[in-house]
């Protein structure tokens, strides 16, 4: 057993199919594995992984110190709308902005000719949406003192409706926070089980709906993710885990528990986060500062994108089609994984996703009841995976099965062959792949072809080379554990708290001393967070950034605050300019204005995501099996070879299969594989090949 002083760093991510573990010791080895998740109860994979932890690598929990977990639990609990029983308060005659929304169509709804209500509603229906009399002026002056004799009668009907949740928003609280401050102290005294949310301390800035939307999604996920995070916490420390754990929240940074609770809308796209940090430190060890991240996993695929060594922040996300404005690594989801099911629409169209097989029963090669055919078992019919050796020989794949699915449910309807529509599968899904990876780059103004794509996830290194032949992609880097990077992204993710404010004010005539006063409250605020969280002593860093539009304009842009130069608001309007620039294609010299202010502190508390990987097993030799690739006839012979039998500067020419634990890579033909110092695979288009 690993002795209880050891430095040791757990990072458990939990996916919708596996929950993917990385151990790293002090010596900077990691030991990786995945464990099949459990939707119903998703702290019994973690239990189960550190279990695994203890019997297979000799590592205690008494031995770990520090421990990083991805949770899907706020999403899930919107998407199956299994968040708690919320009720609304606003002011007076603004009860409905939560159901009015913005009537805005998205950019894949633009053709359609019947259209469906975008707001969500189910946070708070009607009869739990109450106008409480108050007003505060737009200029942050009390208009109309708060009643708080109607208040307390209007939460007293809430309680004994058996409301679990309030979500108070009311009119330009983000300028003068006095009325939801009052209202909450009164609630808290006269009915202490009831969880609050604030708009002034959830997203303190203006435009009346997306500060009230992000409120009532916040207090709708908050008991539900403060039960899990206490009832997980209680778990581990039962199994002997001798410390507290942190999770990771949608920015991308790391926090604590007791933090994470006060505001868990932030945890919205925890998971997917950790794969974007991960393949940040991937490319950084490459030394590329532009990457394209691809995290194909059981139901999904995450793609973002990684510029100027960092990925991009969008201001605003979405959950199951709603816009929620929370800070986020701007990921790009799409229903296409390994377990995406294939189906047929009544033209006979074929389709694949966003339904998914899921753990449980899984697809049907993994002979667990599933019958449906999914891109898993397209995969297999293909001969790209060695039903033997599927995660690292865990599961056993039954390739009767999977060939039974496809025929019954595609290829025979269709008038194919199997292995024709296997690969009319993949070729489907990789077309989605492809459309997601154009939304994150040619959409936001980079072209995609100056980008290596990073492949991560268990089925990332199947898809990358079709992907990159399709896009023009300038090269593929495999990680050392790709399987289980999003893991390896919670060690390398930093301590981090983003603190905001509205600050109305045209940039010319903004007062410096006003300015300045608003960041030393929002940098004193995640100071303490920060130090709450166990930063100190930490080197850090401290940003400070301005949403800055035109006078006039509706949409703005994020852009750093020198508060350090000679003329801060000249040098913001430069750099607001140049943003412009990037952004439209064009900037002119015209009155701009202020918005919101912002700063985000970091501190990092670990290392990066390209470390050393002990051989718990002997490499086995290589061998040969015949595959089906795009713009064959026939099936190919492709070499085999297991990844742990690769030492630095081996070059491997395809069509060949590289197989390790937690994933497998397709080299298709045209393409050479090499690997690098560190261990770092490269795929590159082989300009020895015949053409």
């Amino acid at each position: 057993m690993t002795k209880q002083g050891s430095q040791v760093e757990i990072g458990i991510d939990t996916g919708g199919t596996f929950t993917d573990v990385a151990c790293r010791d002090a010596g900077g080895a990691v030991r990786r594995t995945k464990i099949p998740s459990t939707p119903k109860d998703p702290a019994e994979a973690i239990l189960a992984a550190l279990a695994h932890a203890r019997d297979a690598w000799g590592i205690a929990p008494g031995a770990i110190r520090r421990f990083v977990h991805g949770t899907t639990v706020a999403t899930n609990a919107v998407l199956e709308r299994k968040g708690a029983r919320t009720a609304l308060l606003t002011t007076e005659g603004f009860r409905d902005v939560l159901e009015i929304g913005r009537h805005n169509r998205k950019d894949e709804e633009l053709y359609q000719v019947k259209l469906s209500p975008n707001t969500p509603v189910f946070l708070a229906p009607a009869r739990r949406r109450i106008g409480i009399r108050e007003r505060i002026g737009a200029d942050g002056s009390v208009v109309t003192p708060l009643d708080e004799a109607g208040l307390l009668r209007a939460v007293d009907a809430l309680a004994a409706e058996g409301v679990e949740a309030i979500a108070i928003a009311f009119l330009f609280s983000f300028l003068n926070p006095v009325h939801e401050e009052r209202a909450a102290a009164l609630i808290a005294a006269r009915h202490p089980g009831i969880a609050l949310s604030l708009s002034s301390v959830v997203d303190p800035q203006f435009r009346e709906y997306e500060r009230t939307a992000v409120t009532a999604f916040d207090g709708y996920v908050k008991p539900v993710l403060a039960r899990y995070l206490a009832r997980t916490d209680a778990r581990l420390r039962a199994a002997g885990l001798g410390c507290g754990f942190s999770v990771i929240h949608s920015r991308g940074g790391v926090t604590g528990t007791e933090t994470a609770a006060l505001r868990p809308v932030r945890l919205f796209l925890s998971g997917p986060a950790g794969g974007v940090i991960g393949g940040q430190s991937v490319a950084a060890a490459a030394g590329l500062d532009a990457a394209i991240t691809l995290d194909i996993g059981g139901t999904s695929s995450d793609i973002a994108l990684i510029a100027r060594g960092k990925p991009l922040i969008a201001s605003h996300g979405w959950i199951d089609g709603f816009a929620v404005r929370v800070p986020m690594v701007d990921v790009n989801s799409i229903g296409a994984g390994g377990g995406s099911i294939a189906w047929l629409d009544r033209a006979g169209g074929l389709h694949v996703g966003p339904r998914s097989a899921g753990a449980d029963p899984g697809p049907a090669c993994y002979g667990k009841g599933g019958e449906e055919p999914t891109v898993t078992d397209a995969s297999l019919v293909l001969g790209y995976l060695d039903p033997d050796g599927f995660a690292g020989g865990r599961i056993r794949l039954d390739a009767g099965r999977a060939h039974r699915a496809i025929e019954t449910r595609i290829a025979r309807p269709m008038g194919l062959s199997v292995a024709e529509a296997a690969l009319g599968i993949h070729r489907v899904v990789n077309a989605q792949m492809a459309e997601g990876i154009r939304f994150v780059s040619i959409k936001r103004g980079h072209d995609p072809r100056r980008f290596a794509l990073v492949p991560l996830g268990g089925g990332g290194g199947l898809h990358a080379t079709p992907l990159a032949r399709a896009l023009g992609l300038a090269r593929v880097v495999v990680p050392q554990a790709p399987g289980v990077l999003s893991a390896l992204g919670l060690l390398a993710a930093p301590i981090e708290h983003e603190r905001a404010t509205g600050f109305p004010a045209r940039l010319a005539d903004a007062p410096l001393d006003a300015l300045r006063a608003a960041f030393a409250r929002l940098d004193a605020e995640c100071a303490r967070l920060m130090a709450a969280d166990g930063a100190e002593g930490l080197q850090r860093t401290v940003t400070h950034l301005a949403d800055i539009c035109y006078v006039g304009q509706s949409h703005h842009l994020e852009v750093a605050v020198d508060l350090a130069a000679a003329d801060p608001r000249a040098a913001l309007y430069a750099a607001f300019l140049d943003a412009h620039r990037q952004v439209y294609g064009h900037a002119v010299e015209r009155p701009a204005r202020i918005v919101n202010l912002r700063c985000v502190h970091q501190a990092r508390a670990g290392g990066d995501a390209a470390l050393s990987f002990p051989n718990d097993a002997p490499p086995r030799p290589s061998a040969s099996r015949p595959i089906i690739v795009e713009g064959r006839t026939a099936p190919l012979p492709a070499v085999i070879i297991d990844r742990a039998s690769l030492g630095p500067g081996t070059s491997i020419a395809g069509p060949a299969i590289i197989e390790q634990s937690d994933t497998t890579t397709l080299v298709e033909p045209g393409w050479r594989a090499s690997v690098g110092e560190g261990g770092l695979l490269f795929l590159d288009r082989d300009t020895e090949a015949r053409p």
